[in-house]
Order: structure tokens, then sequence, then C-alpha cells
């Protein structure tokens, strides 16, 4: 009987340990908060097939239908294994580290659960993958389909939902694959912003997948994680989520550093640097980050806009995609582009190599006399594209980064998409509060300024990096004599 005594005091106690912990990790929270990123590509030579076949995949579920989550029902996420970057996070009590996609893309947190078989231990770049265990967190708990997060997936009460029935999902990939499992509820860790180039464990509450079944290419290891995390327009993603519930504010901003492969990636309030934005479109249908262009000008000329493919005078549609490498445009932007830019260049001959892709052998003055593009949208907005990032190696060939949407059957032809070529080193500021996007010109490798907007204070945010700051932290002495006391206790 002490036996049994002593084993409850000792459930009771940890417990207890666990609570104080959260209470003290969301006392430092103050509504910012930052993850470090690593680019997917950081030390590989910038290969323009590799890059483009990334893009293929990713955007066959770009340009489909959206989430669609029901009991047996099917949703359509990013395909897996086709972010550019990825980070670190911490999920459960105790909380275990998983590696994640960070995803403008998509809608929801997704990781692998302890019940998938086919699940790869080791992943990208060699990394170790973790599976989620509910059993191995005291905050772990099944979402049924009853709940309104569930409902509100499915556009109302869920067909066949029985009492305490999970919230099942389904998902079918570009290339075949499939992965299905269950919706779960756990705390994630996060490092709140609590000082100039400081940062406290924070705590909060997210629903995410837990993925039990996979098939295809989900269960090779070459370029596997995780996860994803989910920074859609849904609100089951995780701003959206952490927003809901008052931790943060529905913002968040990335400057990511196409040199060094990290850069920064914080949710708050950013005041400086000072950046200038345009409305997103607003349309129960659109599920992107999506834009108006009005313009497009190479060096000093302006492109002729006024007509896309079916003769219809209009705004072009642009996607703003963190998770796309290359930039994609309809086949008469592409080809009146690549014309101006070919157009005084003495010498200069365009070849299409491996069928695809519009290259030039090097000239003897280099770039530097090609011109820079720069994109235009309303409220003044505008986003420059200098040589140096539009440009590929290839062989003893330069290729252009630019894509033809017209050859492409993967893309929407009237649809441009402008993804990393056109977003590095710039720092992109999404207000979903406002329903804007922004960006400009950045050292990404320096820092930020984010707004306390509970008190008023501005702090420093600098460059993060993938490391172990998601680790449980001991932040009080209490807590750590307190865990002393257990340890003894369990010592014979």
């Amino acid at each position: 009987m002490a036996v049994i005594a002593v084993s409850s005091f000792e459930s009771l106690l940890f417990v207890a340990l666990i609570s104080i912990h959260l209470v003290a990790s969301d006392h430092h929270a103050f509504g910012g908060a930052v993850f470090g990123v690593n680019s997917k590509f950081y030390g590989k030579e910038r290969s323009i097939g590799v890059l483009r076949a990334h893009d293929s995949l990713r955007h066959l579920q770009i340009l489909s239908a959206g989430i669609d989550v029901s009991i047996g029902g099917t949703g359509r996420l990013d395909a897996f294994g086709v972010g550019l970057y990825y980070a670190k996070i911490a999920i459960g009590t105790p909380p275990r580290e998983y590696y994640v996609q960070v995803d403008t893309g998509c809608d929801i947190i997704w990781i692998n659960c302890i019940e998938c078989q086919e699940c790869p231990k080791k992943g990208y770049h060699g990394l170790d993958l973790t599976l989620y265990d509910p059993e191995l967190s005291f905050t772990g708990k099944p979402v049924t389909c009853d709940d309104e997060f569930c409902k509100e997936l499915n556009g109302g009460t869920v067909t066949g939902c029985k009492a305490n029935a999970s919230c099942l999902y389904t998902e079918f990939y570009a290339d075949g694959s499939e992965s299905t499992g269950s919706f779960f509820k756990d705390f994630i860790q996060y490092d709140s912003v609590s000082g100039d180039l400081e940062t406290k464990l924070a705590t909060g509450g997210v629903i995410f997948g837990c993925g039990a079944n996979q098939t295809g290419n989900l269960a090779s290891s070459e370029e596997a994680f995780d996860g994803i995390l989910g920074f859609g327009k849904s609100n089951a993603s995780v701003i959206s989520q952490l927003a809901s519930s008052g931790k943060v504010k529905k913002m968040f901003a990335h400057c990511l550093d196409s040199d060094n492969g990290g850069g920064i990636f914080a949710i708050g309030h950013v005041v400086q640097p000072k950046v200038n934005s345009t409305h997103l479109i607003q349309d129960e249908n659109e599920q992107h980050y999506a834009v108006n262009v009005t313009g497009i000008k190479v060096g000093t000329e302006y492109l002729n806009l006024s007509t896309d493919s079916y003769g219809r005078r209009e705004k072009r549609r642009a996607i703003i995609d963190s998770g796309t490498t290359l930039a994609y445009l309809p086949e008469v932007i592409y080809e009146s582009l690549l014309k101006r830019i070919v157009e005084g260049q003495s010498g200069m001959r365009l070849t299409t190599l491996q069928h695809q892709y519009t290259c030039f052998e090097l000239p003897g003055s280099g770039v530097d006399g090609l011109p820079a593009v720069t994109f235009y949208f309303e409220n003044s907005l505008s986003l420059k594209v200098y040589p140096h990032d539009y440009l590929f190696a290839l062989d003893d060939f330069l290729c252009f980064g630019w894509q033809n949407n017209g050859i492409d059957p993967i893309s929407s032809k009237d649809t441009i998409i402008l993804g990393d070529l056109v977003l590095s080193n710039k720092l992109v500021l999404y207000d979903l509060e406002n329903q804007t996007i922004g960006w400009t010109e950045y050292n990404c490798s320096s820092s930020i300024t984010l707004k306390d907007e509970r008190t008023g204070l501005l702090h420093l945010v600098g460059a993060h990096s993938i490391s172990s700051c998601c680790s449980m932290i001991i932040s009080s002495p209490m807590i750590f004599l307190l865990l002393i006391a257990l340890l003894n206790l369990m010592i014979p």
C-alpha cells in the first residue's frame, strides 16, 4: 500500500510540475513569437531542374481544391515534401521535438503518429524523425467529429458522426501517395519574444493532424519530415489557432536569407522596417495569399498586361507562395518579358535546354548589363527582382528562373505565381487582421522590431536557425527543487 501511495504521489507531483511549467511559460508570452527556419536547398547548387521539379509537384496542389476534412473524406494539402523551409517545434507534455515544413500555402498542422508503421525513422539530410504518441503526453487528447473544429472544416455537421468518434481525415497527394489519420489537441511550444534579441518558452493549445497510415513516397526517407506547420489563411492554421486563443496577433512575417539558408520567421506586429502593403484578394473561394498585379516593368519599359488568354481586360491575379522556388508567368507575359530582357544585349543568343529551360551563354560582360524586373501592385506597392536572383547556372549556360505557364500543364495559364526567386532577401509581412500583405528589401541576417501590443514596448528580433530552443527549459528554481525531490522519491 505504501508503494501505491508513493506512486500516486509521484504521478500527482509530476502533473503539478508540468502545470507549473505551462503556467510559467505562458506568463512570459507577450504576443510575439519566433520560429527558427532553414532552407531545404541551402548548401546545394542552385539547379534549375531540381527547383522546377519541386514546383511541379507543389503546383498540382496549389491549383487544386482546398481542404475537405471529414470521416472517410478527402483533404488536399500541399504535397508532402514540397515546402522550402523547415523548423523545429515541440509538442506535448512533456514536450517532444519535431522537424516540420513551414508553409504559407498549407492550412493545417500535421505530424506523423505512433500508429504509422510505414513512416521513416530518418528523414531529410539524415534528420532523426519522431512519431507523436498521445499516450506519452499528459495534455494530448483526440478531437471528436462533433467538435466545432471538425464541423467548421466540413462546413457543418459531419455525416455519420457518432458519440466520441474521432475527427478523421484522408489526404491524396499529387504523386499518388496517401495519408490517413485523425486530429488531436495538445500544447505546442514556441519561443515568445521577451526582450531585445531575447526569447522565453511559451505554450499554446493547437489542433493538428496525426498521420497513422502512409503510402507511396510518404514512406520514403529522402525528403521526409515529421510534418507540416501551416501558416495559411484558414482558421485551422497555426497562426489562426494561436490568435483565436489570444496568444498572438494574427500577423506574421518572414525574411528568408538565400545566402545563409535561414532567416527570420516571426509572429507579431512588425514596426521596423516600415512595409508598404496591398490588399489581399477578397473572395470566399480564394484560398491562397493572392493579390492584383497592375504592371510589370523590365528595365525602364512596361509590359502590356491588358488582356488575358481569353481576351478579357482585367487585373492579373498573383499568388504569393514562399514554398515555390521559381516564378511562373502567363505565356503572353513570359514571352514579352524575355524579349525585353534580351533586347540591347548584343551577341546574346537564346537556346532551349532539356526541352523546357530558356538559356544563353554567359556574355563576356557578365550579367551586369541585364535589366531588373519590377512588379507593381495596388496601393503603390512594388517588387524588384535583380538578374542575380532570376538567373541560374546549367552546364555552361545561364538560364532564366522565369517559367512559362503556357507550356506548363500543371499551372493556371492566367495566374502569376511568385515564389522564393522574388521573395528571398525581402521582409514579407502577412497582416490577416487587416487582410493585407506587403514587403520591402531587407538584410535577412539582421534584425526586425516587434511591438508588444499590451505594453507598447518594442523588441528586436534577430535571425534564427535550427537550434534546440524548443527543448523543455527549467525556468524556475522552485521547479528545479521539486524535480530533485521527485527523483529522490523514485530512487530506492
